[in-house]
């Protein structure tokens, strides 16, 4: 997939870095394959709702021993309907459309389930399957990232991967939010109450590796709004052209409010 954005959101992306002050964190991919489970979902969208339940609840379904990542990615085309999406990102919808050619379909729809790059249709029974699969694949990436929050609401990402597939590899980095909550008072959804974890902030990728390698560091500016208890950083590796995703990790909630 070319890069669609290198920096998305409300992300500004700097070469200098300020010195730390507000908290940090650290996170190591392990000794297994994590399953990055992506939901492309919208407030808009009135069969929504239950994947977004089952994206909340999805550590809690699969069980402690299971190793995933997930990812809640608003898409903006069910805002024409009336309602707009306060977490959509028009380029969460041109991954879709990029993952949904690689899965060798054509049409996009929500709420739509991946599991480190392949499609799962029927994600209310066979998503257990799909991250077991992926969890039992030998590991062929390492992620490292560390996150730090400045005094001025800067989180500082660095982040180092590598890999040993022969293929062209990219790594994605992104910020993201739980415990949100939206009244929604247009749409199919009008009247409703949604709540939404694991909500992707911001993005930042594809960032290419080179001979397998890549080390990299990124600042975002947090805005007023988003809860610091609630952020974690993740990152994946994905074969280039939305190919498999050979790794991921994500940090647990690291930043005070």
């Amino acid at each position: 997939m070319k890069s669609l954005f290198s920096c998305m959101g409300l992300a500004g992306c700097l070469a200098a870095l300020p010195v730390m002050a507000g908290g940090s964190c650290a996170v190591t991919s392990g000794a297994r394959t994590a399953a990055l489970v992506e939901l492309y979902t919208s407030e808009g969208c009135s069969s929504c709702p239950p994947a977004d339940r089952q994206l909340s609840r999805l550590q809690q379904a699969l069980g402690p021993d299971a190793v995933v990542v997930p990812l809640s990615l608003h898409v903006d085309y069910w805002d024409y309907i009336g309602w707009k999406d306060p977490y959509a990102m028009s380029g969460f919808t041109h991954r879709q459309s990029a993952l949904t050619a690689a899965n060798h379909h054509r049409d996009i729809y929500t709420p739509e389930f991946f599991v480190s790059g392949s499609e799962v249709r029927d994600w209310r029974d066979d998503l257990r399957t799909a991250v077991a699969r992926t969890n039992a694949q030998a590991v062929t990436a390492q992620i490292h990232i560390q996150a730090e929050l400045d005094q001025k609401s800067r989180l500082i990402l660095s982040a180092e991967a590598n890999t040993s597939r022969p293929e062209p590899t990219e790594l994605y980095l992104t910020v993201i939010e739980g415990g949100l909550s939206s009244k929604v008072n247009r749409g199919e959804n009008q009247g409703a109450t949604l709540g939404h974890d694991h909500v992707a902030r911001a993005w930042i990728g594809p960032l290419a590796l080179n001979a397998g390698s890549l080390s990299v560091r990124r600042e975002i500016q947090l805005p007023p709004e988003w809860n610091r208890s609630r952020l974690e950083v993740a990152g994946f590796v994905q074969e280039k052209g939305a190919g498999r995703v050979l790794q991921a990790v994500r940090s647990q909630q690291c930043f005070g409010s």
